[in-house]
């Protein structure tokens, strides 16, 4: 992977940053966190170089200084909503979280519940979490929240909610995702400091858009695509040019809600200390690209592997068509396509020749790799073998498994099991390389390569089942697919 991004200056000046906007307020810091922490590989795609834990690093340049406050809604609890890239409930991530943080020694003070309104499910949790030993509060529905500014910055509104104690100068307030109301939670707290005499400040810590880029950037563009889902727009801050002719990038959301957000503050301390929705923003991100060029490109690429998420779930009903035309009129707006993707192009070409389903993979030299489905592997459990093989430098011609093994597994899956593929899947392939390994060198040689796929790209005509999906992430390959179902007759 080309570098494009300076990581270790990313981690410095981050937190340096922070520690500035700390001072500023006198010692005492609410930083609502947007985005992923633990797992930020957007970023880490579109800025390379950037590691999909470099903020968990920056953060821990703060350690000493950090309590972590988690929210989660109430509303989300009792819908059972499911956290899609997990697999899990809102409230598991909840604990999840908790424990990542526990792990590398921050401070996790207490989980927050918020939009609270009697939910029994909402109960239960707290219940839990109070069995635990976890502290948890409950935050309040506020009648016309966030307009109606009068009720809400008096007692009967942020002052009927839980005050969070909290001992550290910075208090980090994340969630499990979107909606959670981090942001009323902080303004909360505000709310309550003043009234105890305390004057804390609030800042935003969210990575994208970055405010420091051109409007159409191909890395702002890459995330109006990520979140096109949402409808983000991506947008000049009015309210930062007019305050200082300077133009600063932000999105919608942020604009739209700043003059509330503006009367929120002056309702709490008589003035609001930010001018723009840009300058309640810590992110640096900005400044630590080393390498235009491949930024750019990088970004691109991302938009086109968002392309076929969206188009993955129009196919199994999950999104409707606004979601990709979205992304489309971003091809437009970068003169990009699909045919800018290698192994999209290659996959596709194997395809029209043979007439089967085939998947292609881009190697770190740029050297690509494609295979087929056939009667005895699916053609991403066949590209597995093609590619370790030639990375382990062994003949295309050698057979790694032979028929005499995979033959008794596909009766079972068929004859045992009821599946209706008898195709191997990528974990069923891994799984006889590795119990062929101990007596085979060519087998021991194709796993040990498996390392070197992390960060590839990849292609597949058809789309792949969970399994398979599952395994290429664990992989570290960045796949996309056709939108094309897969079904046991297809060739």
């Amino acid at each position: 992977m080309t570098i494009g991004f300076d990581d270790e200056k990313y981690v410095r000046i981050q937190s340096e940053h922070i520690r500035e906007r700390i001072s500023q307020f006198g010692g005492k810091l609410y930083l609502e966190l947007g985005g992923k922490l633990f797992d930020d590989y957007h970023a880490s795609r579109v800025l390379p170089g950037f590691k999909p834990d470099s903020k968990l690093s920056m953060l821990q340049q703060l350690s000493d200084s950090i309590e972590i406050v988690i929210v989660i809604n109430a509303e989300n609890i009792e819908e059972n909503k499911i956290r899609v890239d997990l697999g899990i409930t809102y409230e598991e991530d909840v604990l999840r979280l908790r424990n990542e943080f526990l792990n590398r020694n921050f401070m996790v003070g207490s989980v927050v519940i918020t939009h609270y309104a009697g939910q029994r499910a909402a109960d239960l949790f707290g219940q839990r979490l109070q069995r635990m030993g976890i502290s948890t509060y409950y935050h309040y529905l506020i009648e016309g929240y966030p307009h109606n500014v009068s009720l809400i910055a008096s007692d009967d509104g942020f002052g009927k909610n839980d005050f969070v104690e909290t001992q550290r100068p910075l208090v980090i307030v994340t969630a499990p995702g979107p909606g959670s109301g981090k942001m009323a939670v902080c303004l909360s707290q505000l709310y309550g400091e003043n009234k105890r005499g305390v004057h804390a400040g609030y800042a935003k810590f969210e990575t994208f858009p970055v405010w420091s880029l051109p409007l159409k950037h191909p890395v702002n563009v890459a995330y109006e695509a990520a979140t096109a889902d949402l409808n983000d727009v991506n947008m000049i801050d009015p309210f930062h040019l007019d305050a200082y002719g300077k133009v600063a990038i932000n999105y919608n959301r942020d604009i739209e809600i700043f003059p509330v957000l503006n009367a929120l503050f002056e309702g709490i301390y008589g003035e609001n200390p930010y001018k723009s929705p840009t300058d309640m923003g810590v992110n640096m991100v900005g400044f630590c690209i080393s390498d235009d060029k491949v930024c750019c490109e990088a970004s691109k690429a991302e938009i086109i592997r968002r392309y076929y998420t969206a188009t993955n779930k129009l196919a199994d009903g999950a999104c409707n068509d606004s979601e990709v035309h979205k992304i489309q009129m971003l091809f437009n707006q970068l003169k990009i396509s699909t045919a800018d993707r290698r192994t999209t192009v290659a996959a596709n070409e194997r395809k029209k020749k043979t007439g089967h389903s085939c998947a292609a993979i881009e190697l770190e030299d740029g050297t690509i790799i494609t295979s087929q489905s056939g009667s005895l592997l699916g053609c991403c459990a066949a590209l597995l073998l093609n590619v370790t093989k030639y990375l382990a430098g062994i003949d295309h011609q050698v057979k790694l498994i032979p028929q005499s093994m995979i033959e008794p597994i596909q009766k079972t899956k068929i004859d045992y099991l009821g599946g209706k593929n008898p195709r191997l899947h990528t974990d069923e392939v891994l799984v006889a390389l590795s119990v062929l390994s101990p007596h085979d060198e060519n087998c021991r040689k194709a796993l040990e390569c498996l390392p070197k796929l992390r960060g590839c790209q990849m292609h597949c005509t058809v789309m792949l089942s969970e399994i398979d999906r599952k395994i290429l992430k664990k992989l570290g390959c960045d796949l996309t697919c056709d939108p094309v179902r897969k079904n046991p007759t297809i060739k």
